[in-house]
């Protein structure tokens, strides 16, 4: 087919349908005389007339309807499937990878999954658990979840939590063996269980604030796991003591499964954000999930 074609196709079917080149050419945006160009220049190619002009009307000649009757519905088809990839276009879709920690995962991110994308079959969400502050630029994730603190400079940070809270509990067979600490330099006297940081290779500092002070304890013990599920899994066992989100453990606590201690140096701190980068381009998929996630108090 050569190159201009399908335009001359389209203006042809117009014309055939219209019976007029004014009507025609006012339903295509282009001027009567160039569309009659147009269809002349097609005549002269396929060396056929298609078209009966007099001064009052245009009718299809023998040969012009037959070519009507095949090519136009098939124009219809192309300009239909044209249509259906706008609409793809317009919809948002696509795959939107994700790195959490497995409590962020669990307590923000899912519940709000479960309302979005029922809704948007054509989004899809991968989540890695991650406790190792990852590069999300340099793994090629969309987007990452942390608290308001653990954000890098030059991110774009959306809270989709409240204010959270950390809690050091035991379990009461284990908090029988040894007097309960009263400030976090005594933990030193305690076994403690440890989440390793995968990324850094070091465990995590236990952080603690009252009055104004803070403190970072290194802690040491027997036990050491890279979830903070493990993590209270091995203090309802007595191997310890744990230092995780205070929402993990408050059903234990309730039940007297878990006891906590320190609780006064356990303040508040910002919650969850999710963090991407600025200059990120944002897609209807991923900015669908932004605002499906953003917390509203």
């Amino acid at each position: 087919m050569q190159r201009g074609t399908l335009d001359d196709l389209l203006a042809f079917v117009a014309v055939a349908r219209e019976r007029s080149f004014t009507r025609a050419a006012h339903r295509l945006g282009v001027s009567q005389s160039a569309l009659s160009h147009t269809v002349r220049a097609l005549e002269e190619r396929m060396g056929v007339r298609l078209l009966t002009r007099t001064t009052r009307s245009v009718s299809p000649t023998e040969a012009g309807e037959r070519l009507l009757s095949t090519v136009g519905p098939r124009l219809e088809e192309i300009e239909a499937e044209l249509g259906a990839l706008g609409e793809l276009r317009d919809r948002p879709a696509g795959t939107i990878r994700l790195t959490a920690t497995e409590y962020a995962a669990d307590e923000i991110l899912l519940p709000k999954l479960a309302k979005l994308l029922p809704a948007y079959p054509d989004i899809k969400v991968e989540i890695m658990i991650d406790y190792g502050l990852t590069d999300i630029v340099a793994q090629r994730y969309d987007a990452g979840v942390r608290s308001g603190e653990q954000v890098a400079k030059g991110m774009i940070a959306v809270r989709i939590g409240p204010d959270m809270r950390m809690a050091v509990v035991g379990a009461p067979s284990y908090l029988k063996t040894r007097p309960a600490p009263k400030r976090p330099q005594e933990l030193v006297q305690h076994n403690c269980i440890n989440l390793r940081l995968p990324t850094h290779g070091g465990t995590y500092a236990w952080e603690f604030e009252k009055a104004g002070r803070e403190l970072r304890v290194r802690v040491e013990g027997q036990f050491t796991c890279n979830t903070t599920a493990q993590m209270l899994n091995a203090a309802l066992a007595g191997l310890g003591l744990a230092y995780v989100p205070e929402g993990l453990v408050e059903e234990h606590v309730a039940k007297r499964r878990l006891q906590r201690v320190l609780e006064d140096w356990c303040l508040p701190y910002s919650g969850y954000h999710l963090y991407y980068p600025s200059r990120r381009q944002s897609s209807a998929a991923f900015a669908l999930l932004v605002e499906a996630l953003r917390y509203r108090q």
